[in-house]
């Protein structure tokens, strides 16, 4: 039996194409590593992000790396600006369906581990 569950994630980068396809290409894997989740059981992907990111759109990004095909919805917004806010990050939510009791594993990365220490890996 499954449930659904929300997976979340964000990593900092540079506001370069190539930077952004391979951060949130490696958010993406790991995510989806870390928790044994087939693109099959991903309801949707919704991504933020900052100001300062706007040289490709994650979700274009997810698609050219290959990722992400077929039916499935994506989704970017930008971040409501607001004081000392993590500049340079883009952020995940990713609803899917996992094994009931599965233990959900969010990823924070490449400086965005300042956002959940609790959940940053040591």
């Amino acid at each position: 039996m499954k449930k659904l569950f929300a997976l979340r994630g964000a990593v900092q980068c540079e506001n370069e194409l190539e930077d952004i396809c391979a951060q949130v290409s490696l958010m993406y894997d790991e995510i989806l590593g870390n928790n044994r989740l087939d693109e099959e059981d991903i309801v949707s992907i919704m991504f933020s992000v900052t100001n300062e990111i706007n040289a490709i759109n994650p979700c274009t990004a997810l698609r050219k790396s290959g990722r992400a095909t077929g039916n499935l919805a994506l989704f970017s917004a930008q971040e409501p600006e607001t004081k000392n806010s993590l500049e340079r990050t883009i952020r995940v939510i990713i609803h899917c369906y996992l094994e009931e009791g599965a233990k959900a594993v969010h990823v924070y990365r490449n400086g965005a581990e300042v956002l959940r220490p609790d959940r940053a890996k040591g």
